[in-house]
């Protein structure tokens, strides 16, 4: 393992949730979480009698999770050889068509500064502003200046993981888990109904369509429909 493995671990180590938002992740619609993300300025190593502390400010969205099986996972685009080995590995103990859910987030930065007081006041003035404001969906994360976005990266996975099983829960409530003959979740399937009718609104590109299609193989099934997409244009 090298130094810049054991940095991250120590980052990792180092990172707190100060305070967490009072809502789980939405299981059918899109979560905006605001952050606060507080850390003492990487120059206080060299710098004697620092008081000072950073504060960065922005989102982190989460879109509405998705259901997927192994099998459309390895024909999603980017996975290194490794991530694709262990999905094989998934495939071969779970089946193919096991369902999960997958989680698409976009971090949207907006605002650095720099305050002259110590991290713990800064936190609190911090956590009376929010009290104030009464917002559930902001967060306050201590982490370490240098690798702020691994520090951001763990907390977005720690509130994943809380709410991953109420997630599970309303959609198998709702039927979204079950599988049809093909292997296809009905969450799937619903997708792939509002992305037809984004296209036709104008509202997506049809590659994005044609793309779900491939990877869950089913564009032999709705091809006609797909293709009379842009008849209808004419």
């Amino acid at each position: 393992m090298d130094i810049d493995d054991e940095r991250i671990k120590e980052a990792v180590r180092h990172t707190e949730t100060l305070r967490l938002p009072k809502q789980s992740l939405a299981t059918f619609g899109t979560t905006n979480i605001y952050y606060y993300l507080v850390t003492e300025p990487i120059y206080r190593e060299i710098m004697e009698n620092v008081t000072e502390t950073v504060i960065r400010e922005g989102r982190v969205i989460a879109e509405r999770p998705r259901v997927v099986t192994p099998y459309y996972l390895s024909r999603l685009q980017g996975f290194s050889t490794e991530a694709r080995r262990y999905l094989d590995m998934l495939t071969r103990q779970q089946g193919a068509t096991t369902p999960g859910l997958l989680y698409s987030y976009r971090n949207e930065p907006k605002e650095l500064s720099i305050v002259s007081d110590k991290l713990l006041s800064v936190v609190a003035r911090l956590n009376a502003e929010i009290d104030k404001r009464g917002d559930p969906l902001t967060c306050i994360i201590k982490g370490e200046d240098d690798l702020w976005d691994v520090s951001l990266m763990k907390f977005t996975y720690e509130i994943t993981r809380s709410s991953i099983q109420d997630n599970l829960l309303q959609m198998g409530a709702r039927g979204l888990l079950k599988m049809d003959a093909r292997g296809v979740p009905a969450d799937a399937r619903l997708r792939i109904e509002g992305l037809f009718k984004e296209v036709e609104a104008g509202q997506s590109d049809p590659h994005e369509l044609k793309e779900e299609l491939d990877r869950w193989d089913l564009f032999s099934d709705y091809q006609d429909r797909f293709f009379n997409l842009f008849r209808r244009k004419r």
